[in-house]
């Protein structure tokens, strides 16, 4: 007897990161649009600068060393 391919683990695996991705797609695009508008916001309040945010983000986007 054969199984259908959603049963067999690697059928159940690709259709679950299937799942993932389709939410991480309509995820991803709020999260954007959300920290835009706070990085917004701080900088009109003049709780920081452009400069602030675009250091911030060279901050994080370093290689981070393994120990």
């Amino acid at each position: 007897m054969r199984r259908s391919l959603a049963s067999r683990p690697e059928g159940v695996a690709t259709r679950r990161l299937n799942e993932l991705a389709e939410t991480l797609d309509i995820m991803l695009p709020e999260l954007t649009v959300r920290i835009a508008a706070v990085e917004h916001l701080l900088v009109e309040k003049q709780l920081c600068t452009h400069e602030d945010l675009v250091r911030s983000r060279e901050f994080v986007d370093r290689p981070r060393s393994r120990s």
